[in-house]
């Protein structure tokens, strides 16, 4: 067993006693609009990643990864858009090799298939995950209308980050939660982020 696998985000390393259990899924639910997809970049640079991409091509999601300033890897892109993305989803993680990140951006589509195929997909997942000592995250919108099988990604998943974006006047403030940690220990309270070139600390204070 590889015990604990570092995300490769420092601040959430520390927070998290080292990084994710290895076989762990997250689920990382964040609003289309916030800057969520820097976590999932810099992960890639921890270890080797398979990025299946399920609405933007392999091509833009390459070219965004060139353009982030922060450190990345150079993750296996592979679009699972079309007929039967389950399936192809399917064939692509069972390719994924021992101690490796699985990313799915985002998950919504996939939760908008039917109950029975997308737990069979999510099962096959978890022990994939569990066989190779790996990791997976699914980027989950969290929109105006979330997909109807978000309760059951939330279900399945080990690892719950939620990241909440707000704005008051001029200030754009991120905050991420972990409610839920199996395997480890959830935070008692968020941690408070900067999400512009990197993922930091934001050091600023509140002001009510």
């Amino acid at each position: 067993m590889a015990g604990k696998l570092p995300t490769g985000i420092d601040v959430l390393d520390r927070m998290l006693g080292g990084g994710i259990p290895a076989g762990s899924v997250i689920a990382l639910t964040a609003a289309p609009a916030s800057q969520s997809e820097l976590i999932l970049y810099e992960l890639t640079a921890a270890r080797r990643t398979l990025y299946l991409t399920t609405q933007r091509s392999a091509e833009s999601v390459g070219d965004a990864l060139q353009r982030t300033p922060t450190r990345v890897g150079k993750p296996n892109i592979q679009s699972v858009a079309g007929d039967m993305p389950l399936d192809h989803a399917i064939q692509q993680v069972r390719t994924l090799p021992e101690e490796s990140n699985l990313i799915v951006d985002p998950i919504d589509p996939f939760e908008a298939e039917s109950a029975g195929q997308y737990r069979h997909f999510l099962n096959t997942v978890q022990t994939h995950m569990i066989n190779t000592d790996s990791i997976a995250l699914f980027h989950c919108l969290d929109g105006r209308q979330p997909p109807p099988l978000r309760d059951l990604t939330e279900y399945m998943a080990d690892v719950v980050f939620q990241l909440e974006t707000t704005v008051s006047g001029d200030t754009l403030t991120n905050r991420l939660t972990v409610p839920k940690f199996r395997g480890g220990r959830a935070l008692d309270e968020p941690i408070k982020l900067k999400l512009s070139e990197r993922v930091s600390i934001d050091t600023s204070r509140d002001i009510a």
